[in-house]
């Protein structure tokens, strides 16, 4: 585990793309890298905290969290290291940078990811939208109320 550092971008865009595109292989996420490289810059890094993991020198994983807002936007782990404990000590480490609490959204077709925070004390707190899609998403918050 480490911080984030500017060097660290194109990975971090990369491994965000190759994820999402290993999750939803129906979406065409080589069009949004622009997007999501806008994104990162201009509204992820100027208010989040991001933890980066690597394993063999290479990045394996990240997340990014405000403190301020206790908000988990992103936890990333590379398809070839899901199920290896990468996801739960990035998921400490968010833990950590905010340890009053953390919220997050999750797509409500992302079982894995809903049992994940479930099985890490997450609970379900109601009904939201992606800001961004305006697809309907779950509201999952640590600690459980």
């Amino acid at each position: 585990m480490r911080p984030y550092t500017p060097a660290d971008e194109d990975a971090a865009i990369e491994l965000w793309r190759r994820t999402w595109a290993r999750h939803y292989p129906h979406i065409d996420f080589n069009a949004r890298v622009a997007w999501w490289r806008e994104r990162w810059r201009q509204e992820l890094l100027p208010v989040a905290q991001v933890v980066l993991a690597e394993q063999d020198g290479a990045l394996a994983g990240f997340v990014t969290v405000d403190p301020k807002t206790e908000y988990l936007d992103q936890i990333v782990v590379a398809p070839e290291h899901w199920g290896s404990g990468i996801a739960r000590a990035l998921l400490d480490e968010a833990k950590k940078l905010s340890p009053g609490g953390l919220s997050l959204l999750v797509n409500k077709d992302n079982a894995r990811a809903i049992r994940f925070y479930e099985k890490h004390g997450f609970a379900y707190a109601g009904e939201d939208k992606n800001p961004v899609s305006g697809i309907a998403v779950s509201r999952m918050t640590w600690p459980a109320p």
